[in-house]
């Protein structure tokens, strides 16, 4: 036979796992210093200007 599961306590058990994942995405979304933001920053405005300086003129 299956196991008898309680409906309410599955909802709150499943909406405290999502919970969870939300925070852990914020953290690592969020939860850097402003060097690394920074370091971040500045590898993105290279990235960018060295796809704009590899670009045909029209």
């Amino acid at each position: 036979m299956a196991e008898i599961v309680n409906l309410r306590n599955f909802r709150k058990q499943k909406a405290r796992a999502e919970k969870a994942a939300g925070a852990e995405a914020n953290r690592l979304k969020f939860g850097r210093s402003k060097a690394e933001k920074q370091n971040e920053a500045l590898e993105k405005a290279r990235a960018d200007q060295h796809i704009e300086g590899h670009k045909r003129e029209e």
